[in-house]
């Protein structure tokens, strides 16, 4: 994670999670958690049980984004299947969530691909 995500080196995941447990929730109200699927790094059956384990006691919903390619970077989205794969055991763990379809990919205007142009 500090690799793929530095903000992660000032504010560490566990603190970000222990004050997400604490945090006083509206009745009906749920934390949404973006999770971008990178194939190989975060995609994995074992991925989702621990993402299952880590949300554990946290009212939330889970958006799952496949990775949009940038030019110059080397990763890759998860195949269709695999991300089913990874919803269903979030689901069988009674999480809501819904898988987001990627928009703009074919002209890189997609979730991340414009802030990764932005410098070339």
């Amino acid at each position: 994670r500090d690799r793929i995500m530095p903000i992660n080196r000032t504010y560490p995941m566990e603190k970000l999670l222990n004050v997400l447990q604490d945090y006083p929730l509206p009745v009906r109200s749920r934390i949404t958690f973006e999770y971008v699927l990178i194939h190989g790094i975060n995609d994995s059956p074992d991925d989702a049980r621990r993402l299952t384990r880590i949300l554990r006691g946290i009212r939330c919903k889970i958006n799952l984004i496949p990775y949009n390619p940038i030019q110059g970077m080397s990763f890759a989205p998860p195949p269709k299947i695999q991300i089913q794969s990874f919803q269903d055991i979030l689901l069988q763990n009674r999480y809501t969530v819904m898988i987001r379809e990627s928009r703009g990919r074919e002209i890189s205007a997609a979730c991340g691909q414009l802030r990764g142009s932005a410098g070339s």
